[in-house]
């Protein structure tokens, strides 16, 4: 059984990914450069941040195998749509279709939904596919397009790390009902962000 310091660390580190100053990602375009704003990119808006904790999150909630299926399904899908980007090819209703990730799996997350794992994996991927073309788009020229691609699929997947050691919460009186509170607050935090986008 993990020791009582668990709880409070996890959340502690989940505090620290709610820094960002914009409520977008996708407002740094020109500045994009190498790995290292490929790492910080995922964490400079909360949109991504908050879709990609509940990856995990939810994953942790299905079990396994989901719990590593769709860590790893998300950020396969989510390079193929950054190299959509990364060629220009274009991809309609992009913030949109971030938004909606959130809007979606939150309410997979507080509604319990356990789907079949193919069903799962698959809208895991539908959604990589936006937040992955919306990396690859900001990537200025004459910038690494590999390096910064290696960055942001990193920080995809420590982003879902932290889902899955906060979904641990599970084992703990209440941590069912804690996990599925963060997804109703991934929900209602995907509507706000869809409201930005038409107001």
């Amino acid at each position: 059984m993990p020791g009582r310091a668990t709880g409070p660390l996890v959340l502690a580190a989940f505090a620290l990914l709610l820094v960002p100053a914009t409520v977008f990602a996708h407002q740094e375009t020109g500045s994009i450069t190498g790995i290292v704003s490929g790492l910080k990119h995922p964490v400079s808006g909360m949109d991504h941040v908050l879709a990609m904790i509940s990856v995990g999150l939810w994953g942790a909630q299905l079990g396994a195998p989901a719990v590593w299926v769709l860590p790893v399904a998300f950020p396969m899908v989510m390079a193929f749509g950054g190299m959509l980007g990364l060629m220009g090819i274009s991809l309609p209703g992009i913030e949109i279709g971030i938004a909606v990730s959130a809007i979606v799996l939150g309410a997979m997350i507080v509604t319990e939904s356990r789907p079949p794992l193919w069903i799962a994996a698959v809208l895991v991927g539908f959604f990589a596919i936006f937040h992955g073309h919306a990396h690859g788009t900001e990537l200025p020229a004459g910038s690494s397009g590999l390096l910064y691609s290696i960055g942001f699929v990193a920080a995809t997947g420590t982003l879902h790390g932290v889902g899955i050691a906060l979904g641990l919460v599970h084992a703990f009186r209440g941590g069912r009902l804690a996990v599925r509170a963060a997804g109703a607050a991934v929900s209602a935090a995907g509507v706000f962000f869809l409201a930005r986008i038409f107001v």
